[in-house]
């Protein structure tokens, strides 16, 4: 009975750290959401309903080969707020 309840506390332990909302820009303002990619690193922000996506503070962020892509997201005083940047792949930069 004492395993049971040990493994309840974890699931329910481990379904809520997955249901941690993320942050949405165009809730924040521009220096909000800057601010929260510089003191983090990496972060996942919201930048609507159904849309977001991972910002980086800076290339040590990203996997050894990605590249780094300037990126803009809304915040409630900015229509494009550069916030940091992005990991891409670095085969997305080539041109055939």
């Amino acid at each position: 009975m004492g395993r049971l309840a040990l493994v309840l506390v974890a699931l329910a332990s481990a379904s809520s750290a997955l249901a941690q909302s993320r942050p949405m820009t165009p809730s924040m303002t521009c220096n909000q959401a800057r601010g929260t990619v510089f003191a983090r690193g990496a972060v996942v922000l919201g930048t609507g309903t159904y849309t977001y996506d991972r910002y980086v503070r800076d290339r040590s962020f990203c996997e050894f080969n990605e590249s780094i892509e300037p990126s803009f997201v809304p915040t409630r005083d900015t229509p494009q707020c550069p916030v940091g940047y992005v990991c891409r792949d670095a085969d997305y930069f080539l041109d055939d």
